[in-house]
């Protein structure tokens, strides 16, 4: 009787593992987001993540402004998103679907990536420069 409870748990222990690694390593979808960075901190009680909100906006200037969640793992990520902040960037992504709690992060879309946007694209064949950034110590002349 014990070692049929035993080996019961032992399967259960084994499942639950095995839900774990699969939703971690299969995404439901990826894709990019193109827009401005303006909300990003490391926050969690016991389990830290980064946790960030970008500005998605198609026109600079408009009303209307979508803001797309996200949760960041990888330190070299959040320090390249750190490095652009203010800046017109590409954020890469995966929505994982089925990770249980929150220890994996507020949202469901994990960034992977990120890419510095050099041109605004208004409508096909219509695109506007970003203007260069200023160093920090020429723009607090």
């Amino acid at each position: 009787m014990r070692l049929k409870l035993a080996l019961s748990f032992v399967a259960l222990l084994l499942l639950v593992a095995a839900w774990f690694v699969f939703a971690w390593r299969w995404s439901y979808s990826d894709g990019e987001r193109a827009g401005w960075v303006q909300k990003f901190s490391r926050k969690g009680w016991v389990c830290k993540t980064w946790e960030g909100e970008q500005a998605l906006v198609s026109l600079p200037g408009t009303a209307s402004v979508e803001k797309f969640y996200f949760t960041v793992h990888d330190e070299a990520t959040a320090q390249a998103i750190n490095k652009v902040m203010g800046r017109r960037v590409n954020l890469h992504y995966e929505e994982k679907v089925g990770l249980p709690g929150s220890c994996f992060g507020e949202t469901r879309y994990f960034v992977t990536g990120v890419t510095l946007v050099d041109e605004i694209s208004l409508s096909p064949g219509v695109v506007v420069p970003v203007p260069p950034q200023l160093p920090a110590s020429a723009a607090s002349q």
